[in-house]
This record gives structure tokens, sequence and C-alpha cells, in this order.
């Protein structure tokens, strides 16, 4: 939890002993000297994002703001005697950033444009949050609940999402490459135009997502509820095993080496669309309704 005074209070002291006026300290983040005060009388809070341009001037980690940190503590900042000049007095720690996000509850936070957000959200709740074109390749994600939240242009490859819940939010254009969704619940949000190159969803429930424009090569959906998506362009290398289907269109799709093994496909319709023989002769043989479907010759 982030209260003010704490925040105030750790901001002064980290000014102090970088030898920085609240003028000076003003200047590095471009705002007013007043609202520097402010922010140490704990009569306001700065955003995530100006916490974290204040982290890196100060040569601090993020996680020294957090109640849980210690104000006394100086083994998170480091200050450099000034050469020439007042500028010269900042001296920036470069050191990795980790934060400890977890197990809070973020509403209306903007995160875009950071990076290193990836460790620590675990058992999050997290909502109304923007994350747009944030680095987060990596990300894990366990018992989360993210609600309205916007990752338009992020980078999520190689993340880790398990039993969380995730609704209304936006992933346009994200790249998703490699990333795996285990025991999840994705229902109505926004994939247009990501990159699912090597995404797996395991065991979890893929409900009224939009994902025209998508790039569907080496995606696997396995054990899982897909209902209510339609699902074109060029899909190759893929493979749906042991899932259950309500109300999904193929249209305007092309299925190369795609592989089905699920009980039924009757809920699945096709729309001017293009199998290779290896992919019809699945869909065949899951009692699949083939009209719509054109076999690729070649």
């Amino acid at each position: 939890m982030l209260q003010s005074k704490s925040i105030g209070n750790k901001i002064a002291a980290a000014r102090k002993r970088m030898n920085l006026s609240q003028a000076e300290l003003s200047e590095h983040i471009s705002i007013s000297s007043q609202a520097v005060g402010k922010w140490e009388r704990g009569e306001s809070m700065p955003d995530i994002s100006t916490l974290n341009r204040l982290a890196e001037i100060l040569g601090v980690d993020l996680n020294y703001f957090s109640d849980n940190f210690p104000s006394t503590s100086t083994e998170s900042v480091t200050s450099e005697p000034s050469i020439s000049g007042k500028s010269d007095k900042l001296q920036t720690v470069k050191q990795k950033q980790c934060w400890d996000m977890s197990q809070g509850s973020w509403v209306n936070a903007d995160f875009s444009g950071l990076k290193n957000l990836q460790e620590k959200f675990g058992t999050s709740n997290i909502k109304n949050c923007k994350f747009v074109g944030s680095e987060m390749s990596g990300l894990v994600l366990k018992t989360n609940h993210v609600d309205t939240c916007n990752f338009s242009n992020s980078n999520l490859n190689n993340s880790n999402i398990q039993a969380s819940h995730i609704v209304h939010s936006i992933f346009k254009n994200c790249s998703l490459k490699d990333a795996v969704f285990s025991s999840s619940h994705i229902k109505n949000c926004n994939f247009e135009d990501a990159e699912f190159s090597g995404l797996s969803i395991k065991s979890s429930s893929f409900v009224a997502n939009k994902v025209e424009g998508a790039t569907w090569t080496s995606v696997s959906f396995h054990s899982s509820e897909i209902s209510n998506v339609v699902l074109g362009g060029e899909i190759n290398d893929c493979s749906f095993e042991y899932c259950s289907f309500s109300k999904v269109t193929f249209k305007n799709a092309t299925l190369k080496n795609t592989f089905f093994k699920c009980k039924t496909l009757k809920q699945i319709v096709f729309i001017d669309c293009k199998a290779d023989r290896i992919t019809y002769e699945f869909l065949k043989n899951g009692k699949a309704n083939l009209k719509g479907i054109e076999i690729i010759t070649e």
C-alpha cells in the first residue's frame, strides 16, 4: 500500500542524500518545485510513471517507496560528489528494478511505456490500468484478476499466466510469442492483430474474444473451452486437442497442417475456408460439417 505521507518523507530523504534542492529535483522531472514540496509534505502523491522517474533520478529501487521498505535505509541510494555545476550532482544508479506489485490492488494506474514490469504482479487485482507499449516479456501472473486493462502494443512474449481471470481487456497488436495461459478464464478481450506464434492455452476458457488479424502459427489449445469466437487468416501448424467448441466460426481461413483431436467438432462453422488434405481429414474424422471448406490441391 502506498501512503502519500510516507512517500513524501522518502522523497525528501533521498533528495537530501543526493544533495539536491527541491528546485533542482523539479528540473530533472520537468515539474514545479511547488509540486515537489506538496509531495514531501504528503499533500499529494506522484503517479506511478513519475515514481518510476524519481526512482531513476534518486538512485533507488521502486520498492523504496513502499511502506514495507524502511525509510531510514541507505542501501538503495547512492550519491557521488559534484564535479561541475548543479546538473552534475545527479548520479543515477544503473540497476535492474525489482518491483514487487504482488498481492495488491491496482486501479486506474498508468504503467504505459515502462519496463521490467514482468516479475512480481502475481495474485494482484488489476482494474482499469494501462500497460500500452510496455516491455513485459516473461510476465508471470498467478491467480490474478485483470479487468478492463489495456496492453496494446506491449511485448508479452514468454509470459506465463496461471489460474487467472482476464476479462474486458485489450491486447491489440501485442506480441504473445511462446506465451502460456493455463487454468485461466479469458473472456471479452480484444486480441486484434496480435502475434500468437507459439502461444499455448491449456485447461482454460477462451470466450467471446476478438482475434481478427491475429497471427496463428504453432498455436496449441489443449483441454480448453472455445466459444463465440471467429477465426480467420492463415492458420498454420496449430492444434486443438480435447477441446470443446460452441459457436465457433472459421471465416476466410486457410488451415494447413492443423490438428483436431476432439470428441466432436459439430459446433464449428466454416465460411469460405480452405484446408490442406491432412487438416481436412482431421476435421472429417471429428464429424465436422465440411460445407464451406475447399481442399487445397497443390
